[in-house]
């Protein structure tokens, strides 16, 4: 099965109506998340989608040959809404994708289980530092195990001239205001620089590290050239950035750092005189 036959059958099969748009399926991160996984690992390979949502993404390549599972607590606005969780696990279900409801206890996968961990849009909505998530997620890949991440551009086009005009380049205000219980929407974008930072403290090599087009459906199609030509000059202006790494030889969680080094960065951003 080829990707865009991947992609349709599951365009077809999806069990909400306008989430899967006809540009998402010509271009953007359906097409980007199998070309990487079918550029680095093998069908049969083991793949964990921290964060799946729907399950859309691993679906797809679920019918490309690799065995998935993924991993949520669907507890997103919408998720919640009557029925919504239902389909979603019939979808799962139908795709034979091993989806895993999140819990408040321990991630229910064996260490070394997986090929490869990946995580789509996820690392910016959360609140902590994700040092001991990413830990955590590595743990259960095995030695050569690799990390796929994607994420919101936190200084593409639109957010830059957002700005220049006085608007902000942070969530709507109010859907950050509105929002039904804990806020679940953006706190941390990243920049290309936080990416290489992340994959060193994570102690990866970088096989992949990259700017994409991920949100081209949300541009009127008369502005969608003139974007592509503008990013296609200054790529770190596109909407999305990719990471792909991998664990180097004798890898190791690495999830605090010796109080002296601790003090050297946090000191710089306090006024407190630490000694």
């Amino acid at each position: 099965m080829t990707t865009q036959e991947a992609i349709e059958c599951v365009y077809k099969n999806f069990p909400f109506e306008g989430y899967i748009t006809p540009t998402m399926k010509e271009a953007g991160a359906y097409e980007t998340i199998a070309t990487m996984a079918l550029r680095y690992l093998k069908p049969g390979s083991k793949i964990l989608d921290f964060g799946c949502g729907p399950c859309d993404k691993i679906a797809i390549l679920q019918q490309l040959g690799f065995h998935c599972s993924g991993y949520d607590d669907l507890q997103d606005y919408w998720h919640a809404l009557p029925g919504n969780r239902e389909k979603i696990l019939a979808f799962a279900s139908n795709f034979k994708i091993d989806f895993n409801l999140a819990g408040n206890g321990r991630l229910p996968f064996g260490n070394g289980q997986f090929d490869m961990v990946m995580s789509h849009d996820v690392l910016e909505h959360l609140h902590n530092s994700p040092r001991d998530l990413l830990n955590d997620l590595l743990e259960l890949t095995n030695p050569d195990g690799i990390l796929f991440v994607t994420m919101p551009n936190a200084v593409n086009i639109k957010k830059r001239i957002k700005v220049v005009f006085g608007k902000t380049n942070l969530p709507p205000f109010e859907d950050y205001y509105w929002y039904p219980g804990a806020w679940r929407g953006h706190v941390r974008e990243y920049v290309r620089d936080d990416l290489i930072k992340l994959a060193e403290y994570l102690n990866l090599d970088i096989l992949e590290l990259k700017a994409c087009d991920h949100m081209l459906q949300k541009l009127p199609r008369g502005v969608r050239t003139l974007y592509l030509c503008l990013t296609k000059l200054f790529p770190g202006w596109k909407d999305t950035w990719l990471l792909v790494a991998k664990k180097r030889k004798n890898w190791e969680p690495r999830k605090m750092l010796p109080k002296e080094q601790l003090i050297a960065i946090i000191g710089k951003n306090t006024s407190y005189q630490y000694t």
